[in-house]
């Protein structure tokens, strides 16, 4: 059979049965990352997988999602179908199979697929063990099938159920609340944010998300929803992530093409901002730490740009070495490769260890900024003229940063003079409340639990390091005594933001803020600062913000605390009859006894940790946030200012 003819025949013996799946249900955990939000909505992006592997095959074009009004999902595609006739093997039908063995599918067959996304084969089995109910309908042949399941175990064989002339799979699952007990409520932000990235990833595929428990008069389904489609793929990506930042070059840099057997796709742009800002995927998993492809896209930036710049004669009177960091200032790209069987490392399985992709994303990066800068000259000398001022920044900021860190690594004595320390010495008990101003840090520090519980007041502020140079950061006081009382050491030639947390003082790093609009704001500013300049304390789980209650509630001798309109409502009416309301303006004006009950008491305050679930989308916010550019930052507020608080 010729490798077409194998490529078409998708049938019932391209599934392969890799193992039992009896274990899923015991430990969810270990298939879906968690049992919270994020694993539920790694199920949606499991099935949606599936899809998305039709389509890089060349068999689909179109996936439609839908959170339904029960908070079940829907996800249909016109791909090929599920096969559903006998598997050899297995004696029932491929379809039975695919739903109720771990790691079945035809992704593991290279005759069917090959390359395919999705976490490690995992599939949409998982899906079906932690579902209280799933169906799949399959449209193939000119029959449709369909078959139910009850927490992985399927209610009655495969049957047909009617003629079509349609083809493709829809799968509609309930995800099963005994497991998810947090919630199995999903967020239409964070899916649409994954069906937009998969649409620029995937470009020619329409991917919709429609959303029926919101209505929507104006759209054409009556609900909330969006058709995300690309047309130019990663440079439309680019544009998109760009948005909020000025650009320093008029076009965006890309390329598409096959190297040593690997498809690579490749965007880049230079904006005026002094970050660097590289993402990366592996068929279309977010490779956040990184890998052999983004060691070979720095590779291949950095000779290419290296051998410009020296050949144009522009670094002749500079007096120092230009390294790779000077390259990258401004940079935002986005690397994004298919590998047949790729290799991952790293701590969440998120880095990609095939060294053949390396040389492969080296040459192909190499030859399109080759070409780019050849044809255009003007764009290639301010590039090279920001790589100069970059140089020269970073020359000044190794100065700043070496204070900060003879700073940090002294003894007790070089803590900063307005840390409260706490006595336990072990960093894992110990946690450290960055609050805002110095009238709340007195408060706090009466109210806390000296034991293991540490106060370092701000003043006002703290410096917006998305519109600062990197010296400008190491300079800043309120930011030196940051890293300082952390006492995590900072910069290495090849990156001068990298983090040495083996010596973090406290593994809980808590921002306590007033409840209002300046507190927010210095919020996010702090917040700007850990995703900008210290990412791996929040990847690592250990930046959280603190929630001090909004209301005091009174009516003689009781009382009651309230975090929202709402709950001053309804704590108000069961008090009965006229009740007096306190609304806290700032921390200040709560007494040490009552930040301690409602803030900072283990037992009873709600800290949230701040986690980041899309680094793409994060970025794009940060920059639209704390960027020069007003308008989307204004949209931005005027749409989420319902919900008051933005948590990342």
């Amino acid at each position: 059979m010729s490798d077409e003819a194998k490529k078409n025949n998708y049938s019932a013996d391209s599934i392969q049965a890799l193992e039992g799946m009896e274990h899923v249900r015991m430990r969810p955990s270990m298939y879906i990352g968690d049992v919270g939000v994020r694993g539920l909505h790694h199920l949606v992006y499991e099935v949606v997988d599936n899809s998305i592997d039709e389509a890089m095959g060349g068999h689909c074009d179109t996936i439609s999602v839908i959170i339904n009004e029960d908070n079940s999902i829907t996800v249909r595609d016109n791909g090929r179908g599920i096969p559903v006739d006998i598997h050899k093997k297995e004696g029932v039908s491929a379809l039975e199979v695919v739903m109720t063995k771990i790691g079945a599918g035809g992704k593991f067959d290279k005759d069917s697929y090959k390359v395919s996304g999705g976490l490690h084969g995992v599939g949409v089995s998982c899906v079906n063990a932690l579902s209280n109910n799933l169906k799949a309908t399959v449209f193939r042949n000119g029959t449709i099938y369909e078959q139910e399941y009850e927490r992985g175990k399927a209610s009655y064989p495969v049957k047909s159920i009617g003629e079509t002339e349609e083809r493709g799979t829809e799968v509609t699952f309930y995800p099963d609340d005994t497991i998810f007990t947090q919630t199995t409520e999903y967020n239409y932000e964070t899916l649409a944010n994954r069906m937009r990235e998969l649409a620029y990833l995937n470009k020619g595929v329409a991917i919709t998300l429609t959303d029926k428990r919101q209505k929507d008069k104006e759209s054409e389904s009556g609900f909330v929803g969006e058709r995300f489609f690309s047309e130019e793929g990663l440079k439309e990506f680019i544009k998109f992530l760009d948005g909020n930042r000025e650009q320093l070059i008029k076009s965006v840099i890309s390329m598409e093409g096959e190297k040593n057997g690997i498809p690579v796709e490749v965007a880049m742009v230079y904006n005026t901002s002094y970050t660097e800002n590289l993402h990366s995927y592996v068929n279309n998993i977010n490779t956040h730490e990184g890998g052999t492809h983004l060691s070979g896209f720095r590779r291949g930036l950095t000779s290419t740009l290296k051998k410009y710049a020296d050949s144009s004669g522009m670094l002749d009177k500079l007096k120092f070495e230009v390294q790779g960091d000077d390259f990258r200032e401004g940079l935002t790209a986005i690397v994004s490769v298919k590998v047949a069987e790729p290799q991952f490392e790293g701590q969440t399985k998120t880095k990609l260890g095939n060294r053949e992709v390396s040389s492969a994303v080296s040459q192909a990066v190499s030859e399109m900024l080759t070409n780019y800068l050849e044809e255009n000259p003007e764009d290639a000398k301010v590039i090279v003229q920001k790589v100069i001022l970059a140089a020269q920044a970073r020359h000044a900021a190794t100065k700043a940063r070496e204070m900060v860190q003879r700073k940090t690594v002294m003894s007790i004595g070089g803590l900063p003079g307005k840390l409260s320390d706490c006595s336990d010495q072990n960093p894992e008990n110990c946690e450290v409340f960055l609050v805002e101003g110095d009238s709340a840090g007195g408060t706090a520090k009466q109210g806390r639990d000296r034991n293991f519980q540490a106060i370092l007041p701000l003043r006002g502020k703290i410096l917006n390091v998305e519109k600062a140079m990197q010296h400008k950061v190491f300079e800043n006081e309120e930011i030196k005594n940051i890293y300082t009382a952390l006492g995590v050491t900072i910069g290495t030639e090849e990156d001068s933001k990298a983090l040495n947390l083996e010596k973090l003082r406290y593994h809980k790093v808590v921002i306590m803020c007033d409840a209002d609009v300046d507190g927010s704001h210095i919020e996010t500013l702090i917040l700007t600062f850990f995703f900008r300049y210290m990412r791996e304390l929040i990847e690592k789980g250990h930046v959280y913000i603190a929630t001090p209650p909004l209301y005091l509630v009174k009516k003689g001798s009781k009382k009651k605390y309230a975090w929202n309109d709402e709950e001053r409502d309804a704590i108000a009416e069961s008090f009965n009859g006229s009740v007096g309301i306190q609304r806290y303006k700032g921390l200040g004006e709560m007494n040490a006894e009552q930040l301690w009950d409602t803030t900072m008491n283990p037992e009873f305050r709600t800290l949230r940790q701040i986690t980041i679930d899309n680094a793409t989308e994060t970025d794009r916010v940060f920059s639209m946030l704390m960027g020069d550019e007003v308008p989307p930052r204004r949209e931005f507020i005027e749409k989420n200012a319902v919900y008051a608080n933005i948590d990342t």
